[in-house]
């Protein structure tokens, strides 16, 4: 699959808006190194696509721009940050897809002053709740890739997460994934301490169907296994409770 392709015939709704100018001028970048053929196929798909329904390749470039912000929250870049979003990719979407979205971030990578909140309310109006879940659960997922989260990471994440219309409780189950600390079963089910063992069963069940893969499954395959790490949290969450509640 050429890069053309791969790009014009993977986006909906991302081709206009802030996001959309984040990637032409990405692939203003890149124009040099195309043919004149290719880049014309870019920009006449741009033009014609004009889904609303979240596309793949709209949820994978939301995901790459979210990335570079967050990178670059802690005032470095690290090389395994960088490498954990290549790794994914390339577990979700195989060399070839992966290797076109990795050479499109490394030019969003670049550009300075790229706006959270305007990226953030364009995915929060036309991406639905459990997609923007996942977007901040694999946000997570590279802040840790360098073995620590730091404040300035958690901040960045909390920020988007509010632009993108998360509430403060799914933020700190999701957030709560990727620490280590003794309550983080209740935080994950989202729920006290002082809950009663119906409460916990109640709280599993709804967490259970929030977070079950199939929310997903518009987004393909490859978002799928995102979504069954966040479900199999949820379930070792609740067994640590059973365990240690003896229910």
């Amino acid at each position: 699959m050429s890069f053309s392709k791969w790009i014009g015939g993977a986006l909906g709704w991302s081709f206009g808006g802030p996001i959309g100018a984040i990637i032409g001028l990405a692939l203003g970048s890149m124009v040099d190194a195309m043919s004149n053929g290719n880049s014309s196929t870019i920009y006449k798909e741009q033009q014609t696509r004009q889904s609303v329904q979240t596309q793949p390749g709209d949820f994978e470039v939301s995901l790459l721009i979210l990335a570079s912000i967050v990178i670059k929250a802690d005032g470095k870049q690290d090389q395994r940050e960088l490498d954990f979003v290549r790794q994914q990719f390339v577990g979700m979407y195989g060399k070839e897809r992966a290797n076109h979205a990795f050479r499109l971030f490394k030019e969003i990578n670049k550009q300075q002053n790229i706006s959270a909140r305007q990226v953030c309310l364009q995915i929060r109006q036309m991406m639905d709740h459990p997609s923007r879940l996942q977007l901040i659960h694999f946000l997570f997922g590279i802040a840790k890739a360098d073995g620590l989260v730091t404040e300035d990471e958690v901040s960045e994440i909390q920020t988007m997460a509010s632009y993108l219309g998360i509430s403060h409780i799914d933020f700190e189950s999701i957030k709560a994934m990727f620490f280590n600390s003794s309550d983080n079963a209740y935080k994950i089910l989202e729920i006290d301490k002082s809950a009663t063992n119906d409460e916990v069963k109640k709280a599993y069940r709804t967490m259970a169907k929030k977070y079950h893969p199939d929310k997903v499954i518009h987004l393909g395959k490859e978002h799928q296994k995102g979504a069954e790490e966040k479900f199999r949290q949820v379930q070792a969450a609740y067994e640590q409770l059973q365990k240690e509640r003896k229910f």
